[in-house]
């Protein structure tokens, strides 16, 4: 039996480095929020790009054998980051809206201390068995 390296603890795992790196990415576009004709970025993992492709809403054509492989293989927290050239929301070019920015992180910070309570129930369960159930 694994006990540090089962699927759920992997999983977390995932999912912590996932909520990390969105926290990165928030703080970038907070950070630049009155920087001229900067583009809010957005982190997209590769399971959404996949859920896009399965939709028929996201087609790629690889033209260099190093750009991202959109299919089957790759690792699954692979991670890119991509500008939201969407909207325009300063009157400099920036795209910055501090408001959905600062929902955002408040959002991924509840998600990441409530893996951060999974993690720690994990291994308070490991410690009682390991101490016989004190």
């Amino acid at each position: 039996m694994k006990i540090f390296s089962n699927l759920n603890q992997q999983l977390i795992e995932q999912s912590l480095s996932a909520a990390s790196m969105r926290q990165k990415t928030i703080s970038q576009n907070i950070a630049n929020v009155d920087t001229p004709n900067y583009k809010a970025k957005k982190t997209v993992f590769e399971h959404q790009l996949k859920d896009a492709i399965n939709n028929d809403r996201l087609n790629a054509y690889r033209t260099d054998p190093r750009h991202l492989e959109f299919g089957g293989r790759g690792r699954t927290n692979t991670h890119i980051v991509v500008d939201r050239n969407n909207t325009m929301f300063n009157h400099n070019g920036n795209n910055v809206d501090i408001e959905h920015e600062m929902a955002e992180m408040a959002k991924n910070q509840i998600y990441y201390n409530a893996l951060i309570d999974r993690l720690n129930g994990r291994f308070n369960n490991i410690r009682t068995v390991v101490g016989g159930g004190r």
